[in-house]
């Protein structure tokens, strides 16, 4: 092939902020493939600091409309470690059923609405016809059994008020419990369902590179170790030590490399390495997709989240039938100079938080690490991939695939169905 292809796709609306793509194909060969974050930077760093300790999470919150339950998790979770705040039992209950609520809410909105259409062979789901309605009143109700347990756990599915440092400022009441319950227990065929169509949603693009994930019995996104595709341990605690941040000079969005190399986080990466700790009944209803991980298919990742949807249907429901919340005292905490990492599964991978507080209990410095970003080297390094094999394809088809895999990775988007259109030039 000797083709010469210039393929921009512009305005990528993703959840922090805009995007855009571009590749050069030169004489047959990419010579560059460009994920651009166009947004201004917002300095979320640089506005934590000053700022009490007790203010941060919900702050931070702010960050990510869908991912709001996991930035206020993982700051509190820092801040914890920090001041040595020992969580109750109850509190670590609620804290795991706030975010499983997070991750059904998030992981169906992905694979319902972004790509089901793809699947389908639609352009949205607007387009869907008589028979292919069923999905659409399914996201919604698999999507609101999520918002449902997370508003009973945290007072809101976004942006959640009970959820503090240390403590819920409130517990769920008999009735809320029960109406929750409800819903999971409506959702779990639903997404049996879904099982079912995304687990043919495969591709012949495969790329070996590593994985990176939190592994613990429970398979509860908030605990463990840190373990990679060749089953290294990392502690929590270290885990920044190893990451290299990479300036990207067309981009807004920094990156990062793990031993100087690209990696992976997400679901795939999860059920990578930890696929053995996932409830006993999700297991044995999704035993013949077990055997699919571990997986260098990216496309897989969308079967991963359908899997740890089903999960997290199961975990809440055991969860909630088994346990008797009380309102509790808040932890007594005394602010001093410490420093203290939080390190947490949100939706679409690790999440890291590090933060300095001063004797006054005021923020010193902060920093953060993102999923998305986390992936952004190798997603760029598919998209060289993926087009070099695809070139013989017309135009409009690689730009499709490209979309495809790009919506597999399931990074921060606020765009429906599918990206605007691609320029040709």
């Amino acid at each position: 092939m000797h083709k010469d292809i210039d393929l921009k796709i512009e305005n990528l609306s993703k959840i922090e902020g805009h995007a855009s793509l571009e590749v050069k194909v030169r004489n047959g060969n990419v010579e560059s493939a460009k994920l651009i974050v166009g947004e201004n930077k917002r300095f979320y760093e640089e506005a934590m600091k000053g700022k009490s300790f007790q203010t941060i999470p919900q702050m931070v919150s702010r960050i990510c409309g869908t991912c709001s339950i996991a930035h206020l998790t993982c700051a509190s979770e820092a801040i914890e470690k920090a001041l040595g705040i020992s969580l109750s039992e109850q509190t670590m209950t609620l804290r795991k059923l706030a975010t499983m609520g997070s991750m059904i809410r998030d992981h169906a909105m992905h694979l319902y609405l972004f790509v089901m259409p793809d699947i389908l062979g639609k352009p949205s789901v607007l387009d869907f016809d008589e028979s292919q309605k069923d999905l659409v009143h399914d996201a919604f109700h698999v999507k609101g059994a999520g918002n449902k347990l997370a508003t009973i756990v945290a007072g809101r599915a976004i942006h959640a008020t009970f959820a503090r440092v240390g403590y819920f400022a409130n517990v769920p009441k008999e009735k809320e419990i029960k109406e929750a319950i409800a819903e999971l227990k409506d959702s779990r065929d639903r997404i049996l369902r879904l099982l079912e169509i995304v687990a043919n949603y495969t591709s012949n693009f495969k790329r070996k590179t590593n994985y990176l994930a939190i592994k613990d019995k429970n398979f509860a996104f908030l605990e463990g170790s840190i373990i990679d595709a060749y089953d290294n341990e990392i502690k929590e605690e270290e885990f920044g030590k190893h990451l290299k941040e990479v300036v990207i000079p067309y981009s807004q969005s920094e990156a990062y490399e793990f031993y100087g190399k690209e990696y992976y986080v997400g679901a795939l990466a999860r059920l990578n390495v930890n696929k053995g700790a996932l409830h006993k009944q999700t297991r044995a209803d999704v035993k013949k997709y077990l055997k699919l991980f571990p997986s260098d298919d990216i496309y897989l990742n969308n079967l991963a989240q359908a899997i740890e949807m089903l999960h997290c249907v199961d975990y809440s429901i055991e969860l909630l039938e088994n346990s008797e919340f009380k309102e509790e005292k808040p932890p007594k905490i005394v602010a001093r100079e410490c420093e203290g990492i939080g390190v947490i599964e949100a939706p679409r991978g690790i999440l890291y938080y590090l933060l300095k507080i001063k004797e006054n209990g005021l923020i010193d410095f902060g920093t953060l690490v993102t999923p998305t970003a986390q992936n952004h080297i190798r997603m760029e390094n598919d998209i060289r991939n993926l087009v070099s094999q695809i070139l013989d394809k017309p135009e409009k088809e690689i730009q499709h695939e490209v979309e495809k895999l790009i919506r597999s990775y399931d990074p921060c988007m606020t765009c429906a169905s599918n990206f605007l259109k691609i320029k040709w030039i």
